[in-house]
């Protein structure tokens, strides 16, 4: 906290000195190009930004503090989740309602975007996409061509799931147009198509189901009811352990589905689940968040000059704002600069100090504190 407190000291008096050198260069006629913003922020959403539907911790007054009187974009920032499920043009659209901004697609970053670099390997093989929401929807978004959700890809076997009579609930479907259309012309023949890769988008639903068929895909080269084969890859979209919902305590997440998985399948297989987890904390996520905030930089300000200390159109500070130390601070400290952490306690951290394993580089109470500890010391009114 004291190396976040000096940074904001050094960074006031860089500025009045900034502001008196602008004073000057007003009294020219021709005006220089606004000046590119040095920093980004990135936000998760559950814990921070929302608790289920609901806005949390001033989360869109302090949202709307990083855009102009006319409602333009003014401060780079995206919201960097392991969540998902929907495509982000539809989990910006509900952003945008939710917090009375303009929040474009390009800004919302789930666990499962980075699927997208893996299209030139799977788009035209078959996958399967598991998860709550609209997997395969995400998937085929993303430009995958032969992807049917598990919810799909299951209902083509019969007694997959020797517990499915003894279920009271139908898993709900979006559009049952578009279902109809997927029953009559499924994208690939499951029975005799192996499944070439399989794409965890999302937090399960029906973990029992989920966990039988992703046992004899994975276990049978991609052919359930087949002899053993060699295991398709695996991928998941985060990995969290937990996370904060409604509900007052934290709920499981992906990265326990992930456990039971992983046990279940090495028991009843000779070699060892293999398989690859994105999503925070992954390094990977945090690179990938900074270059798409230097995209939006470029889109605020396309015509604007570097300030001094921004070298080779790099930002010199991406400011993390996160509830959970071991999933965003975890990942701040594996990314190393320019990330700098800011924690909560309106999620999974409940703490008066720090967190003693991954601290942050500050802490406070709600976003909105986080939003104007950052301005403050950015200089930005």
């Amino acid at each position: 906290m004291r190396g976040f407190r000096s940074a904001l000291c050094r960074a006031a008096a860089r500025t009045r000195a900034e502001l008196q050198g602008a004073r000057g260069r007003r009294l020219s006629h021709s005006a220089a190009a606004p000046a590119r913003p040095s920093f980004g922020i990135a936000f998760d959403i559950d814990g921070v930004i929302l608790r289920g539907r609901s806005p949390i911790g001033g989360s869109p007054q302090a949202i709307r503090r990083l855009y102009a009187d006319d409602g333009t974009l003014k401060i780079p920032f995206l919201f960097l989740t392991n969540g998902g499920g929907v495509p982000e043009y539809k989990r910006a659209l509900e952003l945008s309602e939710l917090l009375g901004v303009n929040i474009s697609p390009s800004q919302v970053v789930h666990g499962h975007s980075p699927y997208r670099e893996l299209l030139k390997r799977f788009e035209d093989d078959p996958i399967v996409a598991v998860g709550k929401g609209e997997p395969a929807a995400v998937m085929a978004e993303y430009g995958f061509r032969k992807v049917l959700s598990i919810d799909d890809y299951a209902s083509y076997f019969r007694e997959i799931d020797p517990l499915a009579p003894f279920k009271k609930w139908n898993v709900g479907q979006s559009n049952c147009q578009n279902v109809m259309s997927e029953k009559m012309h499924p994208p690939y023949d499951v029975h005799s198509e192996r499944v070439k890769g399989v794409f965890v988008v999302s937090d399960p639903v029906d973990w029992g189901r989920d966990l039988q068929v992703l046992c004899d895909i994975l276990s049978t080269g991609g052919l359930p009811g087949n002899g053993k084969g060699d295991q398709p890859p695996l991928y998941f979209a985060a990995d969290d352990l937990e996370y904060q919902a409604a509900f007052p305590s934290e709920r499981l997440g992906m990265g326990a589905f992930r456990i039971a998985l992983e046990s279940i399948f090495n028991q009843v297989n000779d070699l060892p689940l293999k398989y690859t987890s994105y999503g925070k904390p992954n390094p990977f996520v945090f690179k990938n968040a900074a270059n798409i905030l230097e995209k939006i930089v470029m889109g605020i300000y396309p015509n604007s000059q570097s300030t001094k200390e921004v070298k080779d159109h790099q930002l010199s500070t991406i400011y993390m704002i996160g509830d959970n130390p071991k999933v965003d601070i975890c990942g701040v400290l594996k990314a190393g600069p320019p990330w700098s952490s800011i924690l909560t306690r309106t999620g999974v951290f409940r703490g008066t100090d720090n967190d003693p394993k991954f601290p942050a580089d500050l802490v406070v109470d709600t976003v909105d504190d986080a939003v104007s500890c950052i301005l403050e010391k950015e200089c930005i009114r």
